[in-house]
């Protein structure tokens, strides 16, 4: 009994060190060839006030004098994966991780709950994005959004068009309760296909309806990832896929990796939930005056494809186009990342949809005539 709580103690005190250890907390500099630093690169994590709250960001751009692009993440702050699924953003823009109130960075446990408001989130964004466009001397940016940051991102993109280029929203949210009605039914079908008893047995306990059971969202992400509708189409734990790459992030801290993990703890699914719930987007945000693309994974039951695709046929926009990316679910940023690229390269940066859907299909149909 000794001999095995004192190996046990062992192991925590080794597991402490070796997590100090990739902990330094300090983003690491671009370097050239030679091993010099890159030349008016820039890689950093800073923190300042936004909305009367410290909150903290990480910076990446090899030209900082690229065009800006603000990140809004999710439910939680996934800058960490870059690590293992690097996206090339910082080859060609400036890239600010911004972790948004509350959240990895920038929590605090002594905010009040009741300052994480829709109204307070797209005040915070704007704050942010005037901040960037003067420091980086940029009169717009471009500002991008992913999951539960689009719920946020296409509120401000259309309260501010101003101060953007244009509006990406990557899994993109759009009416949420009839997405998790959806969700659920795909996952008890292909559940019930597999034979898997068990999982069925768990959903059928709680059946997503008008309203979602709290068991069910226990329930909910370990379901979604293990038949491949989750963060990545092929990632099927929450612990290795997600929970140890956060940990072994070198450019959060100790201190940060657990705040990480005790405000998502604390979030749920998104701050925001509640308000999310009860919000069509179709109907709220039914108009932006910028140009505005949807990239979307085919597998994505974390939030829908489908539902993204019927409020992007509705949304009215100067430019726009959707993307679908067929070997990703809820992150083609990280799961397809030279189509990625190309989109943003090719069609965001110069305002253009030429390789959105619509006209991959015309272009696929003229090729097919002329053959």
């Amino acid at each position: 009994m000794v001999y095995t709580f004192l190996t046990f103690v062992g192991l925590i005190s080794s597991l402490l060190v070796y997590l100090a250890i990739v902990s330094p907390g300090k983003p690491e500099a671009f370097r050239d060839e030679e091993g010099k630093i890159l030349e008016g690169s820039i890689s950093e994590k800073t923190f300042l006030q936004i909305g009367g709250v410290k909150q903290g960001m990480f910076i990446q751009s090899k030209d900082s004098t690229n065009p800006v692009l603000l990140y809004l993440h999710g439910g939680i702050p996934d800058y960490f994966l870059t690590k293992k699924y690097p996206t090339g953003l910082e080859d060609y823009f400036t890239v600010v991780w911004w972790d948004q109130r509350w959240a990895g960075l920038s929590y605090n446990a002594n905010l009040p709950k009741e300052s994480i408001t829709l109204e307070q989130m797209i005040s915070d964004t704007k704050e942010m994005t005037n901040y960037l466009r003067k420091r980086f001397g940029h009169d717009k940016i471009y500002l991008m959004g992913r999951s539960g940051g689009t719920f946020i991102g296409i509120h401000v993109a259309a309260q501010f068009p101003e101060l953007y280029h244009a509006y990406i929203g990557v899994a993109q949210m759009s009416d949420h309760l009839k997405s998790e009605r959806l969700a659920y039914d795909y996952m008890l079908k292909g559940y019930r296909d597999a034979g898997n008893r068990k999982m069925v047995r768990k959903l059928e306990a709680s059946p997503v309806t008008d309203v979602i059971p709290y068991e069910y969202l226990k329930l909910r992400d370990k379901a979604m990832h293990k038949i491949g509708v989750g963060t990545t189409h092929d990632m099927r734990s929450i612990v290795t896929g997600i929970f140890l790459p956060s940990l072994t992030c070198r450019d959060y801290t100790f201190t940060e990796k657990i705040n990480l993990w005790r405000a998502k703890a604390q979030a749920g699914v998104h701050p925001l939930w509640d308000t999310i719930l009860v919000t069509d987007l179709a109907k709220q945000v039914p108009e932006i005056k910028i140009p505005v693309y949807f990239l979307h994974g085919i597998y994505d039951y974390t939030v829908s494809y489908n539902l993204a695709k019927d409020y992007f046929d509705k949304l009215k926009a100067p430019v726009k186009g959707f993307y679908t990316f067929s070997h990703s679910a809820h992150s083609p940023m990280f799961e397809e990342t030279e189509k990625m690229q190309q989109v943003l390269i090719e069609d965001v940066l110069s305002g253009k949809n030429k390789f959105a859907d619509s006209n991959l299909a015309f272009h696929d149909l003229i090729k097919k005539n002329e053959d």
